[in-house]
């Protein structure tokens, strides 16, 4: 009889590791991983839009530590996010 095993990928793969020298396209990739994987309410907690897991994930965490990094204040990070959400709500409605 099979047995279905759940895994926990944070647990399993731990954290993503940090570049080095952080460039202009880690800073690019880390505000997107900080949009997409956002915080949503539920009645458990806040949990990751897009993976389902417990808020803040992996790749929120590592968008976060990257643009710490690169030597940007919350307040900026919170602009630039702004700024790629309405970027990307305006690609989806022209499609």
């Amino acid at each position: 009889m099979q047995r279905i095993v759940h895994i926990n990928a944070a647990e399993t793969l731990g954290e993503i590791p940090i570049p080095v020298h952080v460039t202009a396209e880690d800073e690019h990739f880390a505000v997107l991983a900080v949009v997409v994987h956002a915080a949503e309410e539920w009645p458990a907690g806040p949990v990751c839009r897009n993976e389902r897991v417990p808020h803040p994930c992996r790749l929120h965490r590592w968008g976060r530590e990257v643009l710490r990094r690169r030597g940007l204040s919350d307040a900026r990070v919170e602009e630039l996010a702004a700024r790629t959400r309405a970027d990307l709500s305006r690609r989806g409605a022209r499609r």
